[in-house]
């Protein structure tokens, strides 16, 4: 409906400059990647430099990553792998996350299809031929062993029962004596077996030329890295609030822990309490004799 206002047609309703141009301008009620990959950051208690010291991904291009600019990454096959290092630090399936990002950005290039190096059918293997001249020279070896050997058992069968002929009955060998003399009965032997007492300690029974490290989250959630004095992972993740985990090494363990204030810390059988404060990022190596045993 329209009316006239001095003259000049006047449309009611919405004017064509208000509705969206296109498909895009319309708000979706579905969180992006990086707001996503953002709140799962914030739910597990980690900082940006959390994240970026667990995934190796520079501080800045975490920011990005968080505001969905992928450009910074250097290409889609950079930006898949960043967004699936981001989302397993902060404990989220990242297969959704870069199925999302392929139909957002064209999809997965198919593979190319390598040729074949050479034709299967033209390689064919020959029968061999016997060998007839080895096979007679391992049979000569056989029997002039055997023979060889047939004569030296023979020769030393006599000797042995001519030997024996000229020992006379005293000889004959006495009947051994007990190796040990039983114990009186009101003598104490020292005992060998070991101690069966109960320990006190967190982690029972710590080697001496071991370091051996136990982790507990007893208020909050923290995410973990551990590795051996030789540099292989032992155990990487988000461990939850009343999870522990324990990891022995021969020279030394490494961690990083993201919320250190979430994290007690037992090493070496020794109580050394909380690890750091509340959303800290704290980096630490055990040996065998750091500290002592408990």
């Amino acid at each position: 409906m329209a009316t006239r206002l001095k003259g000049v047609p006047v449309s009611i309703g919405n004017s064509s400059s208000d509705a969206p141009s296109s498909a895009s301008d319309v708000p979706s009620s579905t969180p992006s990647i990086g707001l996503i990959l953002a709140r799962g950051r914030r739910d597990a208690g980690l900082t940006v430099d959390a994240v970026s010291a667990a995934t190796r991904v520079r501080v800045p291009l975490v920011r990005a990553i968080e505001l969905d600019d992928f450009g910074p990454c250097g290409g889609d096959v950079y930006a898949r792998g960043h967004i699936r290092a981001y989302a397993r630090a902060v404990g989220i399936d990242p297969d959704p996350l870069v199925d999302r990002y392929d139909a957002e950005h064209g999809g997965r290039p198919e593979p190319t299809p390598v040729a074949p190096m050479y034709d299967t059918d033209r390689v064919r293997v020959e029968p061999r031929r016997p060998n007839w001249t080895a096979a007679m020279i391992a049979a000569i070896v056989v029997v002039v062993a055997f023979v060889g050997f047939t004569m030296f058992s023979g020769g030393g069968s006599q000797q042995v029962a001519g030997h024996a002929s000229q020992q006379g009955p005293s000889s004959r060998p006495s009947a051994s004596a007990p190796s040990a003399a039983p114990s009186a009965p009101g003598s104490t032997a020292p005992s060998t077996l070991p101690s069966t007492q109960p320990s006190n300690s967190p982690i029972a029974a710590v080697p001496a030329n071991k370091v051996v490290v136990k982790l507990t989250a007893g208020g909050g959630k923290s995410w973990v890295s551990a590795t051996g004095a030789n540099g292989n992972t032992l155990f990487q993740g988000l461990l939850g609030q009343g999870q522990s985990k324990t990891f022995t090494d021969d020279k030394k363990i490494s961690l990083v822990l993201g919320n250190a204030g979430a994290v007690q810390l037992f090493v070496n059988g020794k109580d050394l309490g909380t690890a750091g404060g509340n959303g800290q990022l704290v980096r630490t190596d055990f040996t065998p004799g750091n500290p002592q045993a408990g």
